[in-house]
């Protein structure tokens, strides 16, 4: 009966940890389109023919996406670091 118990739980636990994770890429997703259409249709401007805006944009898109990213990952690494040394403390 323990086992069955301990079984339940685990499913349970692993399933709302990757429902987590798909939540995470999904949001990562949308922020990601958030951003590539704001940055790049001010860079392209109102002719839509603006190739040096274009690359700039691109390139400006590419560094604040992968900047925001990359602190989201590390703040939630952080969190989960410290809530671990909370839960062993």
């Amino acid at each position: 009966m323990i086992e069955t118990i301990e079984y339940s739980l685990g499913t349970v636990s692993n399933t709302a940890s990757y429902l987590r994770l798909w939540a995470l890429s999904l949001a990562h997703s949308q922020l990601a389109k958030v951003f590539f259409e704001m940055i790049m249709m001010n860079f392209l401007g109102p002719e839509k023919k603006n190739i040096p805006g274009m690359i700039f944009g691109y390139y400006f898109f590419i560094l604040v996406t992968f900047g925001v990213l990359i602190f989201m990952e590390g703040l939630g690494a952080a969190l989960h670091t410290l809530r671990l040394h909370w839960v062993e403390f």
